[in-house]
């Protein structure tokens, strides 16, 4: 004989739902469709929503730089940044003191 871990009257042996299961679901079928559906448009709803918002975006916002900066210019900024990371490992050491 198999091993059944789950013993319902609401199921058969091959798992399908019982006369009892249907009949005991019958009086919610119509208000969970409902519900189900109210759902489904709300999702669809916020997601074509977005979609719309975020198409209108133009960008024009951002500057793009008429040409690739260069290495030199990427020392340079690094140079810079490194000035600036310096700057606040001295503030944070003078603010520690």
């Amino acid at each position: 004989m198999g091993y059944k871990p789950f013993q319902s009257t609401y199921y058969d042996d091959k798992m399908r739902a019982s006369p009892a299961l249907l009949r005991a679901r019958a009086p919610y079928l119509l208000k969970n469709t409902i519900t189900g559906s109210a759902i489904c448009a709300l999702v669809i709803g916020i997601y074509a929503y977005t979609i719309n918002v975020i198409s209108q975006d133009e960008f024009e916002d951002v500057i793009v730089p008429a040409q690739p900066m260069t290495r030199s210019q990427n020392a340079a900024q690094n140079a810079q940044n490194t000035s600036t990371t310096d700057a606040v490992r001295q503030a944070v050491a003078a603010k520690k003191q």
